[in-house]
This record gives C-alpha cells, structure tokens and sequence, in this order.
C-alpha cells in the first residue's frame, strides 16, 4: 500500500521575506499573534514546525498601542536583576514611559516556542519607537490585518 511522505523544508530552502507592520491603536494581544505566526512562518505552505522558516517582522510605532480593560494599571512586567532580591516589577503605564518596545516584544516571545528555536526566531522581530527604521534597505512589504 501507498503511503504519502510529509514534506519537511530544509532550513536553507526557506524563503523568507520582510514585513512591515504599523501597531498604531492595534491591540497588543492580537498583535502580537499576528506578528508570532509571521515569524513562525505558519502562514505558509511549506511550514515545518521543527525550522526557522518564518520571515522578518519590523514594526513600528511602539508607543501607540493599546491594551483592552484595566491592563495599563493591572498588567505587571517582572525582570531579575540576577543580585539577591533583586525582582524588579513595573506597571504597563510605565513600561510604556520607560521601554514601550518591551510590551510587545514580551507578548510576541509568549508566544514563540521555548528554546533554541524560539530564541532564533525572535531575533527576527524589529520593533521601533515612532515612525522611522532602521530596516528601508530590506524593502519590506506593508503587512495589513
């Protein structure tokens, strides 16, 4: 009897491409699961979920995002400082002062896979504050949802 192979794409056969997302007044969640997928390349055909095959993600306008009810009081980002007692914790309000490119970047990496492979595509996430980056050279391509 027949069996059909599954396809496994090889780590050099990877077409990646870049997009360019504006996270103006979009919600960090859904955001973020946009942004995961298009790194994870869940998007396309030949995606394997053993392989980097996702694409370069760059976005800009970190500052204007938004959270859903009570978030910007309620949500805490905890960080080590790696000394004793040093936990650290800081409200998204002044995450948002402080780092806003962090909202996001600590929603997306939830939601990678955990070890090396999710270390790797994470690396491929370019966030910015405001309207310019660093990335034009790329041509990314305006990504819509």
């Amino acid at each position: 009897m027949y069996t059909q192979k599954s396809y496994t794409l090889k780590p050099t056969e990877a077409n990646k491409k870049w997009f360019h997302i504006d996270a103006t007044d979009k919600v960090v969640g859904r955001l973020a699961t946009e942004i995961a997928d298009l790194l994870r390349g869940k998007r396309k055909t030949t995606f394997t979920p053993n392989t980097d095959s996702g694409d370069f993600v760059v976005v800009t306008n970190a500052e204007k995002v938004k959270f859903t009810g009570t978030k910007w009081d309620d949500k805490i980002y905890y960080w080590h400082t790696n000394h004793i007692g040093g936990l650290k914790q800081r409200t998204a309000k002044e995450q948002l002062e402080k780092h806003p490119e962090l909202i996001l970047q600590n929603a997306v990496k939830g939601m990678l896979p955990k070890g090396t492979l999710g270390r790797n595509q994470l690396k491929k996430l370019k966030i910015f504050v405001g309207e310019t980056h660093a990335h034009e050279a790329q041509a990314p391509e305006k990504y819509e949802f």
